[in-house]
């Protein structure tokens, strides 16, 4: 598989990564069965109309963001460039139409980039939590809610995130993670 279209998948995966941490994928029309399987959607998926309508907003602004990213880095034979460095272009875009605020931060591994390194309490307490396994943490500080979760790292992922110099990779899941920042009212 050619180091394009790699990043082509690997981009698209974590599109869909962000997109499903925002809105389940068994969340689908009212009275519709789900695209994923013949079942019914089940009413705790079900959301009021402004939720929907502010879910489908975001999610305009991400898949719009994402697939300018891949249209400018994949679709030109002189470029090449790593999916997450891509998708920090996507955050610029959504942070400049949303205020919504995304970044990287290493977990498990090594930092790819110095920028990756958890900055400040709630990002270092959130790398700490999700390299003990936890699923996501969150906190409510200077007017966001901010959320971390953990990506994988598996496959193509640890073949950079993981110095083979050093021998196989560790045992156990390898984590970067994901965090957000959305601007809140004051309550």
């Amino acid at each position: 598989m050619n180091l394009r279209l790699l990043g082509k998948l690997c981009l698209a995966g974590a599109a869909t990564w962000l997109l499903s941490s925002i809105i389940p994928l068994s969340a689908q029309t009212p009275g519709k069965k789900s695209a994923a399987s013949d079942k019914p959607v089940d009413d705790d998926t079900r959301v009021a109309i402004g939720v929907a309508r502010e879910r489908a907003a975001v999610l305009h602004v991400a898949f719009a963001a994402t697939l300018d990213t891949i249209h400018h880095y994949y679709f030109r034979k002189d470029q090449a460039v790593l999916p997450a460095r891509a998708m920090e272009d996507v955050f610029s875009s959504v942070a400049r139409k949303s205020n919504v605020k995304a970044r990287w931060i290493a977990v498990n591994t090594k930092p790819m980039s110095v920028d990756h390194e958890p900055e400040g309490d709630f990002e270092k307490k959130a790398a700490a939590e999700l390299a003990a396994g936890k699923d996501k943490y969150e906190a409510v500080e200077n007017g966001y809610f901010r959320s971390a979760n953990p990506i994988a790292l598996h496959g193509g992922c640890l073949s950079c995130h993981h110095n083979s110099s050093l021998g196989p990779p560790p045992r156990g899941a390898r984590y970067a993670g994901l965090v957000l920042s959305v601007p809140i009212k004051a309550e």
